[in-house]
């Protein structure tokens, strides 16, 4: 998945309105300003999330896929939350590694083993296994898609998944690196949809979508690199592009962008032909107290008022529609016969 020369474009149909995903990483409670621990293995915020079920998804009819890692899908109050939802066809289930509260235990917990793909080959494998298993076995449904922990993505995940039947994958975030603490580097990486092959199977890669916006977007990941360097940095040079907006980098997420920063990336992307686009965010989110990006009862507000009004923009401005990822994936492959066939 991470060959680009082993990818194939995945699209809609010509025709086809733009589609809006949303992906919800349904994982464990825990510090994020503290190192991993295997210890902390909450799921209580995983009763919380019907709220955005009740006050937007039922309102326009988005099926969300909750992702979830093996406390989620272990755990008994949570998995009777998703379950339900799930067989009232209100959402979908895939699965989410993270790695350091991922049986079997064997490993170092460490930030560069929280990269699941920075593990053996057959300790990736094994924890795959076992997350997938769970899912099956507690859900009554095994899980098709598949999101990598902090987006661990390495040499050997794509055959495992392969191996144990998923078809989507959606842990690319594009322009983005992660190798300070030995994470993968997707800076080659675009928005859009491909397709990959894995284990003699075809998979279709979902990235997160993360762009840029501004005047100088096609110079967006040069100029980039660029601000990051030290000296670039003492400068402040990407706050001034960003506060120009001259370029923005954003991440179609309501935890880390304002309403207007989803609209700006949505039009830019939109503009270079993107045609599907994924919202995210993180579960335990859904509760006040467990992430940086909601720490109170206001921040909840301003959290769900965010998401019920970037999906009317995108429904009424955009004029697009929602799809599962299964759905999405049936669009794409439809099509991919067709031209196959001509």
């Amino acid at each position: 998945m991470l060959i680009k020369a082993n990818h194939r474009p995945a699209a809609l149909a010509s025709d086809a309105r733009p589609v809006l995903l949303v992906v919800v990483d349904a994982e464990e409670e825990f510090a994020w300003d503290r190192p991993f621990d295997r210890d902390s293995i909450g799921t209580a915020s995983i009763a919380a999330q019907p709220v955005l079920h009740e006050r937007v998804f039922d309102r326009f009819g988005i099926v969300p896929t909750y992702m979830c890692d093996y406390p989620v899908a272990t755990a008994a109050p949570s998995v009777a939350t998703l379950r339900t939802l799930m067989e009232q066809g209100r959402c979908e289930i895939g699965a989410h590694l993270h790695s350091w509260v991922s049986p079997p235990h064997v490993e170092q917990v460490s930030r560069f083993n929280s990269y699941a793909g920075n593990l053996p080959p057959e300790l990736e494998y094994e924890k795959l296994r076992m997350i997938t298993s769970a899912i099956a076995d507690n859900f009554g449904r095994a899980p098709t898609a598949f999101k990598s922990g902090r987006y661990g993505l390495g040499a050997n995940t794509a055959e495992a998944i392969a191996r144990l039947g998923y078809l989507i994958d959606a842990s690319v975030v594009p322009f983005s690196a992660f190798t300070d603490d030995g994470g993968p580097d997707f800076r080659e990486f675009d928005e859009r949809p491909y397709w990959f092959s894995a284990g003699g199977r075809s998979l279709l890669e979902l990235p997160v979508t993360t762009g840029y916006a501004g005047w100088l977007r096609k110079f967006g990941p040069r100029l980039y690199d660029f601000a990051q360097r030290p000296a670039a940095r003492k400068l402040r040079v990407g706050g001034v592009l960003a506060r120009s907006r001259a370029l923005e980098r954003v991440r179609l997420s309501p935890e880390v962008a304002s309403g207007d920063e989803l609209k700006r990336l949505t039009r830019s992307l939109r503009a270079g032909g993107c045609d599907v686009f994924t919202l995210t965010y993180h579960s335990p989110s859904l509760a006040p107290g467990h992430t940086p990006y909601v720490r109170s009862a206001d921040d909840l507000a301003r959290f769900i008022e965010r998401v019920q009004d970037y999906c009317a923009w995108f429904r009424d401005e955009i004029g697009g529609q929602f799809m599962s990822l299964t759905q999405v994936r049936d669009c794409m492959a439809a099509r991919r016969s067709v031209e196959t066939t001509v």
